[in-house]
């Protein structure tokens, strides 16, 4: 018979891990986790933008459920050193989201440098996959744990601008069905999300000109690009009880994009 004693949604005494954490869909998943009770390592590149995010949870929880740690993915020592800080802090994490990804070229794919490529798939795969096999052994000591990766609608579609960086996120997708087969036997869950256009840093091109954005957004049935708190409800659930046989799958967020007109 089920347990029914608990609350599903409850983090109380979890510990998490947040790439790219610092703005956006990250810090804004950061923010949910420690609502929900979890303690929360912020990291990204920047420190002190860190450290912001990190003061923010602190004095909202009135608790300190939040460290900043910075840390650069592409580079396997600083993300060894991410979970080792976590650690000294929270203990062993029970929750990994993978968020932070780069698109460092817009145009033809014909364009791309090997140099832009290599960044691509070394900070969007790589870096995911590196930190996931430093985690998650220890997670399965522990008895379990969850796994978020932060896809995108761009692993669905061709794009003529963007198309190496949709690449990447689909490998991403295969990357979680992969660890999930892996890990699944030790009670370890994996699992992605998949945005369609958020109001972040990072798709500022689309949404800060007002005539681009009225342009696509007529296009999407909840007519709205997404804010990055749209998007952090789905990480608390895939960390939480709520999804605990949930494992391999994908979550898309896109204001309904895709079914829409078939993407950007």
């Amino acid at each position: 018979m089920a347990d029914f004693s608990g609350t599903l949604f409850d983090l109380t005494g979890k510990s998490a891990i947040v790439t790219g954490a610092s703005r956006g869909i990250g810090e804004a998943i950061a923010q949910r986790l420690a609502q929900h009770g979890a303690n929360v390592t912020v990291s990204s590149r920047n420190l002190d933008a860190c450290q912001a995010v990190a003061d923010g949870i602190n004095q909202a929880e009135g608790r300190e459920a939040a460290k900043a740690i910075a840390a650069n993915i592409s580079h396997a020592e600083a993300l060894e050193s991410l979970v080792a800080q976590h650690e000294e802090q929270f203990g062993v994490a029970d929750i990994l989201i993978c968020n932070a990804a780069v698109n460092p070229a817009y145009g033809p794919s014909k364009d791309l440098t090997d140099e832009q490529i290599d960044k691509i798939f070394n900070c969007n795969i790589k870096s995911n996959h590196r930190l996931c096999h430093m985690v998650m052994p220890k997670m399965a000591q522990r008895g379990g744990g969850a796994v978020v990766i932060i896809s995108s609608i761009s692993a669905f579609v061709g794009n003529a601008n963007i198309g190496m960086y949709g690449v990447s996120k689909a490998a991403d997708l295969q990357l979680a069905r992969n660890l999930a087969v892996e890990y699944g036997p030790q009670n370890i869950r994996i699992n992605c999300i998949a945005p369609g256009v958020v109001k972040t840093h990072f798709a500022e091109a689309l949404w800060k000109d007002p005539a681009i954005e009225k342009t696509f957004t007529q296009q999407v049935p909840l007519r709205r690009f997404g804010e990055p708190d749209d998007i952090a409800g789905a990480a608390v659930f895939l960390s939480s009880d709520a999804a605990q046989w949930m494992n391999g799958q994908n979550i898309t967020i896109d204001g309904g994009t895709l079914i829409g007109f078939g993407g950007l």
